[in-house]
């Protein structure tokens, strides 16, 4: 089973910037997609960007859109999500995560249950 490993988590003052990477552990992948989502304590894990893999087009939550920018590498088949002017409400456990099968390119990805593979999350803390 493919797993795939967060990284770059952290306690950060509001303002600050942090990166989070992801890749695959073990065997690779071809992904469709990858995405970020988050979950904050006591709340639905939510949407927070996504990438193609071929094409690079992204998409984004309206709240993390101009402050976060997701790009991946795809010689190191890892995605990264430079996250800038970070918020307390910014608070969550990052979850990295990959669609693996056929998509619509028109399909936004941005459920759930769009998507094959999970991380388990990394701690981003945004002090105030």
């Amino acid at each position: 089973q493919v797993q795939l490993v967060e990284s770059g988590g952290g306690l950060v003052q509001a303002g600050g910037s942090l990166r989070l990477s992801c890749a695959p552990s073990g065997r690779t992948f071809s992904a469709n997609a990858m995405g970020w989502f988050r979950q904050a304590p006591g709340k639905e894990r939510e949407f927070v960007a996504r990438i193609r893999w071929t094409g690079g087009w992204t998409y984004y939550a309206d709240s993390v859109k101009g402050r976060f920018t997701i790009s991946r590498d795809n010689a190191k088949n890892t995605v990264y999500l430079q996250m800038n002017s970070l918020k307390p409400e910014d608070t969550a456990v990052y979850y990295c995560a990959a669609r693996v099968g056929y998509s619509d390119p028109g399909t936004l990805l941005r459920n759930l249950h769009d998507y094959d593979r999970w991380g388990q999350g990394t701690q981003v803390t945004v002090s105030s």
